[in-house]
């Protein structure tokens, strides 16, 4: 992954060079077709997702309740802990995606141990607004 691309995600943009080279390090891109269903609800998640193109479609029991677009971001809480998807994402459009495990989300903690408190921090206060 580009980290010239990276910053201009919101998510990551107050990040540093050598930060945002780490999380580049760790992260994959995705292309996913319109109609892919990218998050089931009920399933457990292993993947973070960063939309850098494109449109989603979220629902939770079969009901439409936001859609997404480039700079917005899902997944977030299968990078702290293994639980099940709260909501369904489908691409509305065909995406492009920055993705990353939680495997590779550890791996950042080893590496760049602030990015990985920084990560975690902007997950909780997401958390925190929407509760």
């Amino acid at each position: 992954m580009d980290q010239g691309r990276l910053k201009c995600v919101p998510f990551f943009s107050g990040m540093s060079k050598g930060e945002l080279t780490a999380i580049a390090q760790q992260t994959d891109e995705v292309d996913v077709p319109a109609g892919r269903v990218i998050a089931r609800e009920g399933d457990f998640g292993g993947e973070f997702f960063i939309i850098d193109a494109g449109t989603a479609e979220v629902t939770r029991g079969g009901e439409a309740i936001a859609e997404l677009g480039a700079g917005d971001f899902f997944g977030e809480m299968a990078l702290l802990e293994e639980d099940r998807r709260t909501a369904t994402v489908t691409a509305k459009t065909p995406m492009s995606l920055i993705v990353m495990t939680r495997s590779n989300f550890r791996l950042l903690d080893r590496v760049q141990p602030a990015v990985h408190a920084t990560v975690a921090k902007a997950i909780a206060e997401r958390h925190a607004s929407t509760a």
